[in-house]
């Protein structure tokens, strides 16, 4: 095997060979020359464009919204359903977040990193001047940004103490030298989301990992911290508390005594909590109206999302707007207590921007972003599909299948695999992964293998630590429902997924050789020893927690042995490995390692690296490139 710098040195000597216009960030290794016209062909489809919600103005309904006209997603105000949007910020790096203070419409709050590194730095943003005032210390990492009811204060976490842990800070952000540490942590897991009314005291989150969280109130003042959920022998989730007016109350989500999370209250006084909420399907994020008299809330669905509106306390379910079979998030209320904001995106439609009137009952769309002129009704709608696996567990995935009429007879698929691994496929926009279906006649499944969100946490546990591979077994009861549907061809199967979902490929590739035909690793894990010791700290041990540790002899021993790098030798077909330089969760050497392996083999590589770039590209030039040569790569080694 070669070492890993001479690997390097092969990749950056090869970078541009027998490839025109390559972009000099990009490292581009194997990938052969594009043919004439497949730019120009799936132009339109990489000219698709999204917004998102971010927040309201607190004193008209304005929305601030992300979207991105140049090569990186800013900020932009949109004034009134259907209005123009007003770019704010013009950075080279994208924004992320972005929340106006309380009472102020001068006042904006967002984050940036550098070139996908996710060391978020948070910055004021002037309205009325334009001007851009950084407010953390330029090098940690800072998150969240919850805000005090008066705007005062806004608490978010950090890691300047030692890089590695999220302790709780609280800031002024009209003057940056007031930020103080109020709460140090250990565990990169931890996060305020409410102030009490008079600002004392903060709800904070631990979160150890994806099945288990707990809820601590903490004083401002001298950082005292109360826990305030029981720790008993079972794991339990908590997450998204928030005070009630009169701050005796909390309310919050946790599949505590079930298998979804559902909306509960505690009374402080006592620590009584009480269910409020009766549904059969987990509860995503919901928000207090200002006032805290009303919750809304989104469920999920089998992958699909609805929003419902409640009174509190006692949670009696008021009003739920009818949405398209789509994905529904962020939701936010307007301080005039009557408008929430959220996003939404659905299969004929990418991500917007929507405004639901609690009192009207009116549904509005704010931002109608373009699809590159194409006609979105060509877009397939998803079909759910469930089937067995090896166990008798049942495992759904969502099917978009091309044009009958158009592409006759049996059609090559791509099964598309979530990362996380606590992600899940849900039934949204598809963006360019559309060029495959409507111009290639490519049929696209999207499974929700065991370990995925959204269906109950003993299903979300289902692949933890030694469990792992049973996920990877799951994906062959995926080929086996392929290979009973008529209208799909079992013999032209390629796998396709990122970061965990990268390593469910390679994985895939190894177990099913003989049944697939091609895979695309995008920033994917192939060595979960060099993942866990190389990943960044403030991870390291909320990653433990889902792989297992691997300082126990035995869990190391287990997890070399199910790493893809350590049976690399039996991936007999093309592959193609796409990772990013600056990627603090997986490092691009989990990439560098598996192709040295891989074409030490024999099998055909592919290889691309941005320099510019973390856990998945989000500049604009390199998203084009990365998705022509996806597709030239799927025409070559599925389809031809």
């Amino acid at each position: 095997m070669k070492t890993t710098a001479a690997v390097s040195l092969l990749l950056l000597l090869a970078a541009t060979a027998g490839l025109a216009e390559v972009p000099s960030n990009l490292v581009v290794d194997g990938v052969p020359e594009f043919p004439a016209g497949l730019e120009a062909r799936i132009r339109p489809y990489l000219d698709n464009r999204t917004a998102a919600f971010a927040s309201w103005n607190p004193a008209r309904p304005e929305m601030l919204i992300r979207t991105r006209f140049g090569e990186t997603t800013q900020l932009h105000l949109v004034k009134m359903p259907g209005g123009a949007r007003t770019q704010l910020t013009f950075l080279d790096d994208r924004a992320s977040g972005g929340s106006f203070r309380p009472g102020d419409p001068n006042t904006i709050l967002f984050g940036r990193d550098a070139g996908g590194n996710e060391m978020y730095q948070v910055h004021r943003y002037d309205v009325s001047s334009g001007e851009i005032t950084l407010l953390t210390d330029g090098k940690s990492r800072n998150i969240g940004a919850a805000w005090s009811r008066d705007g005062k204060w806004f608490a978010f976490s950090s890691t300047r103490r030692n890089g590695r842990d999220t302790d709780i800070w609280i800031m002024n952000p009209s003057d940056p030298s007031t930020a103080r540490m109020v709460l140090q942590v250990e565990g990169g897991g931890w996060f305020a989301s409410d102030f009490s009314l008079d600002g004392s005291k903060l709800l904070v989150t631990n979160y150890t990992s994806a099945n288990e969280s707990d809820l601590y109130l903490v004083e401002t003042g001298n950082g005292r911290k109360t826990h305030l959920t029981p720790k008993g022998a079972a794991r339990v989730s908590y997450s998204s508390a928030k005070f009630s007016a009169d701050d005796s109350v909390i309310y919050f989500t946790s599949d505590e005594g079930g298998e979804f999370h559902q909306l509960r209250r505690m009374r402080l006084s006592d620590r009584a909590r009480q269910t409020i909420s009766n549904e059969r399907w987990d509860i995503g994020g919901f928000d207090l109206s200002h006032d805290r008299t009303r919750v809304a809330y989104s469920t999920n669905e089998n992958g699909a999302s609805r929003i419902k509106v409640a009174e509190l306390p006692a949670g009696k379910v008021v009003a739920s707007p009818q949405i398209p079979l789509g994905v529904a998030g962020g939701l936010d209320w307007h301080p005039n207590g009557r408008l929430i904001g959220f996003t939404l995106s659905h299969a004929k439609s990418p991500s917007d921007a929507y405004s639901y009137d609690v009192t009207s009952g009116k549904l509005e769309r704010w931002t109608e972003s373009e699809t590159g002129g194409l006609n979105r009704e060509r877009n397939a709608e998803p079909q759910l599909i469930t089937t067995k696996s090896f166990d008798g567990t049942e495992i759904s995935a969502f099917v978009y299948r091309p044009d009958a009429a158009r592409f006759p007879g049996k059609r090559p698929v791509v099964v598309s695999i979530h990362g996380g691994p606590e992600g899940q496929s849900r039934p949204g926009f598809l963006g360019r992964n559309n060029f495959w279906i409507n111009e290639l006649g490519v049929a696209m499944v999207y499974p929700n293998v065991r370990g995925s969100d959204g269906y109950g946490k003993t299903f979300l546990a289902m692949d933890n630590a030694e469990k792992r591979e049973d996920s990877v077994r799951d994906i062959g009861a995926i080929l086996d429902w392929i290979a009973r549907d008529p209208r799909l061809d079992a013999s032209r199967v390629g796998v396709y997924g990122g970061s965990y979902g990268g390593y469910m490929v390679l994985a895939s590739m190894i177990h099913f050789a003989d049944r697939l035909e091609a895979g695309i690793d995008v920033v994917g894990i192939s060595s979960f020893l060099t993942f866990l010791q190389n990943t960044s700290g403030y991870r390291r041990d909320l990653r433990r927690a889902e792989y297992g540790d691997e300082r126990d002899p035995a869990m190391r021993a287990h997890l070399e042995k199910i790493s893809p790098l350590a049976n690399a030798a039996a991936i007999r077909d093309p592959l193609f490995v796409i990772m990013g330089f600056n990627d603090p969760r997986v490092p691009y050497t989990e990439g560098e390692q598996i192709v040295g392996i891989v074409r030490e083999s024999g099998a055909p590589v592919w290889y691309l690296m941005a320099k510019d770039e973390g856990h998945g590209f989000a500049k604009r030039q390199n998203q084009d490139f990365q998705f022509t040569a996806m597709t030239m790569f799927w025409q070559q080694h599925l389809l031809d």
